[in-house]
Order: C-alpha cells, then sequence, then structure tokens
C-alpha cells in the first residue's frame, strides 16, 4: 500500500529554510514541509498548501527534484514522497502549530537533527540535480539499506 506525501526544500542563495516539527510524526527533528495529499488534490497543490501552512509562505517558482519512497520494517505502507526545490516564494517564514522554521546556512544544514536519509540526497536537490530514492527504515534514527540514484 502506498502513500503519497510531497517535500519541500526552500532554498535561496547559500542558505535552506528548514523547519523543526513541533507535533506528530517526526517531532523534533528538522525538516522541509510537506505532508499528505487531500482528497482530490494534485502534487502541486498540496505541496504549496503544505508549505503555506507549514511555513506561513507562498511559493511563486518551484521545481520538482525527485522521488523517495520509505518503508519501515514491520509496516507494508510505502511512503511516496516528491521532493519539490522552491526557488522563489513571497512572504516572511513564521512558526505554525506544527513547524517553527529555521534558515541555515548550506554548510550548517544539522543533518545529526534531522532525518538520517536527508544527508544522501539534500546535496543532489540543492544542487539541482534530478533523483530517485528508497530508504528501508529499522526505526526513525536507523537506515536498514537504501539504493539513490541520479536522474539525467
Amino acid at each position: 500500500m502506498k502513500k503519497i506525501l510531497t517535500l519541500c526544500i526552500v532554498h535561496k542563495g547559500d542558505k535552506v529554510l528548514l523547519g523543526m516539527k513541533k507535533r506528530g510524526f517526526g517531532q523534533g527533528k528538522w525538516n522541509g514541509f510537506g505532508g499528505k495529499l487531500k482528497e482530490g488534490e494534485g502534487l502541486v497543490e498540496a505541496m504549496k498548501r503544505e508549505v503555506r501552512e507549514e511555513a506561513g509562505i507562498s511559493l511563486k517558482e518551484f521545481e520538482e527534484q525527485g522521488v523517495l519512497e520509505f518503508e519501515f520494517l514491520g509496516n507494508s505502507e510505502i511512503l511516496e514522497t516528491h521532493v519539490f526545490k522552491a526557488l522563489d516564494f513571497e512572504g516572511e517564514p513564521q512558526e505554525t502549530e506544527e513547524m517553527k522554521p529555521c534558515w541555515f546556512p548550506i554548510q550548517e544544514i544539522p543533518f545529526d537533527s534531522m532525518w538520517p536519509d536527508d544527508r544522501y540526497w539534500y546535496p543532489l536537490c540543492l544542487q539541482g540535480k534530478r533523483f530517485k530514492g528508497r530508504f528501508l527504515f529499522k526505526d526513525q534514527n536507523t537506515i536498514q539499506e537504501y539504493s539513490l540514484e541520479q536522474l539525467p
């Protein structure tokens, strides 16, 4: 069974905007902005809505960079996550009930406080390269196995 999700990485110059997840799945981790599609919603519509709800900004320019599949041992559900990179937006990032946004210099991305898969694919995303990957997690902090490839 697959669940379709979106994830948006907001990248501006030499910085990236991450949000500290305040509740729910991934609580306590820095992450991009995204989530589940609502009934009848397309990928782009869902991604833009999630960024607005979680960071308080409206996307003006973005591109899809990749697709990642996540699985957790003992759970048959596959999380198919479509990764976008935001190139331009309107508004100032604001804390919401779910996320606390903060800008990080690219050289100081806090990978030790993020999902462990991020250190593998973030560099490709930030370089504007397309990719696809699959990550099998033993638990929320341990990758059992993975594959990642850059696409043409």
